[in-house]
């Protein structure tokens, strides 16, 4: 069996390369949608990746068989991988692409929770404990802003986009638990991508159609955007991350991730010039840091222990 190794400065390079790639997923599909609908940007995305990432497994001669019964579990995966596209599509619409990041990934907290209630060998700690309660509290903060007043009388869409995008982590929280739990964690991560990207691009086609959301402008940006989603993000970049979990310890490169709504949140300001409140800043960083602990907690005792050596 190959040996995984701690992470070094490759591993490090990449993943900040990693981590801006999918911190400008959302800045981009934010740019190009006056003139094609994030939804449907998405779909047309995941559908060409399904063709590049099946072309990849036939090159690696990996096959699907439906005779394993791997399909069960990836219908409901895909279901769920469909689900937070949709949240994330609609949630553009009314919110940041900064703020939209930073509730997206509150999606460790949601599968922490959901596994500590299925499986016992996965319950939290008290240091976790303490990570879900500060990441709660920055969700709350960040949530909030300072736009409390506007919130409060009803005349923010703001709310609407942020409760959205955090429904879009719930949704990529609960695709990681079943992973986890089915037979989906012993096949490889390219089976279980391919089921993810043909569920999303025929369910999210549909909702696209059902919310009227086809119109496509074929112009340079909206072009570049779905060059750069079908390519770099669904199909680059998840070959990147599979392989750093391959090469690499889990745990340090599940940390180093949470550099992607760092990124999200400074390359909307930048890029798009979205306000970047000085409450949903402390929040972000607070909730950032919650999800950090309740990922790293072993890493974090680690290195507790060797300081009180």
């Amino acid at each position: 069996m190959e040996q995984r190794k701690a992470p070094d400065l490759n591993a490090s390079g990449l993943m900040v390369l990693f981590c801006l790639i999918l911190g400008l997923q959302q800045v981009v599909l934010k740019a190009a949608a006056e003139d094609i609908a994030p939804i449907l940007q998405i779909a047309i995305r995941s559908g060409i990746a399904a063709v590049l990432v099946w072309g990849y497994m036939r090159l690696k001669r990996e096959r699907v068989s439906l005779g394993s019964g791997n399909w069960r579990p990836g219908l409901v995966v895909g279901l769920l991988f469909a689900l937070e596209y949709f949240f994330l599509g609609e949630a553009l619409r009314f919110t940041s692409a900064s703020r939209a990041v930073v509730f997206l990934y509150t999606a460790p907290v949601f599968a922490a929770l959901i596994l500590h209630f299925l499986i016992p060998s996965e319950r939290m700690n008290r240091l976790q404990w303490g990570g879900v309660a500060l990441a709660f509290l920055g969700t709350a903060l960040a949530f909030l802003g300072d736009d409390l007043g506007s919130v409060l009388t009803g005349q923010s869409d703001t709310l609407m986009g942020d409760a959205l995008a955090m429904l879009a982590g719930a949704a990529w929280g609960a695709t990681t638990v079943v992973i986890r739990a089915s037979r989906l964690s012993q096949v490889s991560p390219r089976e279980t991508l391919l089921y993810q990207l043909i569920m999303a691009f025929v369910l999210l086609l549909i909702g696209a159609a059902a919310t009227q959301q086809l119109g496509f402008v074929p112009s340079p940006v909206a072009l570049a955007s779905l060059a750069f989603q079908s390519v770099v993000v669904a199909f680059v970049a998840f070959l990147i991350w599979f392989w750093l979990l391959r090469t690499y310890h889990a745990s340090p490169i599940g940390i180093m991730s949470f550099m992607t709504p760092i990124f999200g949140v400074f390359l909307g300001a930048w890029l798009l010039s979205e306000p970047v409140e000085m409450n949903f800043l402390v929040g972000s960083l607070l909730a950032i840091a919650g999800v950090i602990l309740i990922s790293g907690e072993a890493q974090f005792r680690r290195l507790l222990d060797r300081a009180l050596a």
